[in-house]
């Protein structure tokens, strides 16, 4: 029909990109926030503050895990929503504004705010919490075999596990964080995975196992100052527990010679 194409929807999937790349930049200011939450509710709790001070930093804490989460949903769904539509004829384009929002609404629907408990920023976080706690003494009376504390001992593992570089296998000693996607590695290692895949004209891609981000750059780094706090509290914990466990030994000895 005459006019036909001149009423046809046109995208401009250079635009959609370019609109992408800024939600991504939106990681930075969410983990910062993570990251300052995190060493506050730390501060908190070595100095002993008060319970309800270091409940209000959990809740935070939650709340940044909920837009992160919406974050990640919403680029995904664009990114559905837009190799769908690249495969659509011109004549048949959908209204993307429409099939997003549709689409974003029936993820967001499956949400439950109990699955933001078991995300692995929560559990880091709640991990350092625990070890802080047994550093200071605090939460040492009163143990008991509940599934809370069960769920505890998972985070510790799950905090034990975060000092482990991807790469090198070996524990973290200078911590960077790729503010795009999250995770930590040891600063040497990741800079030379991502100058030598640039040096061969290729995109480097984030190390860890499952994860999604396949274009990481030097910019992307940042000193993992959190992560780096925990390491050196968990080692400080552990000398302390070493040289309370040589004194009982040496006490013992002491005793059996006289």
């Amino acid at each position: 029909m005459p006019g036909r194409s001149s009423i046809m929807p046109v995208i401009s999937f250079s635009a959609v990109d370019s609109a992408l790349s800024s939600l991504k930049t939106c990681h930075v200011s969410i983990n910062t926030g993570i990251e300052v939450t995190t060493d506050v509710a730390l501060a908190l709790t070595e100095h002993e503050g008060s319970a309800e001070e270091v409940s209000k930093m959990e809740k935070l804490m939650l709340d940044y895990v909920s837009m992160d989460r919406e974050l990640e949903q919403f680029i995904h769904v664009v990114e559905d929503v837009t190799n769908q539509i690249k495969q659509e004829r011109p004549e048949r384009l959908p209204d993307m504004k429409l099939l997003v929002n549709k689409k974003f609404n029936e993820v967001q629907n499956l949400n439950k705010d109990e699955d933001l408990l078991k995300t692995d920023i929560y559990r880091h976080f709640k991990s350092q919490l625990n070890e802080m706690k047994k550093q200071v003494g605090a939460g040492s009376q009163n143990e008991s075999t509940s599934a809370n504390e069960i769920d505890e001992d998972i985070a510790v593992t799950q905090s034990q596990r975060n000092f482990i570089c991807p790469i090198t296998q070996r524990e973290l000693q200078c911590p960077v964080k790729n503010k795009v996607c999250g995770h930590s590695y040891e600063e040497e290692a990741i800079i030379k995975i991502i100058q030598t895949k640039h040096k061969q004209k290729k995109k480097a891609r984030c190390p860890v196992v499952g994860c999604d981000n396949g274009d990481m750059n030097q910019s992307d780094l940042s000193t993992d100052s959190t992560l780096r706090r925990a390491i050196e509290s968990h080692r400080r914990f552990q000398t302390r527990r070493l040289l309370d466990t040589q004194t009982v030994g040496n006490e013992g000895e002491y005793i059996r010679s006289t």
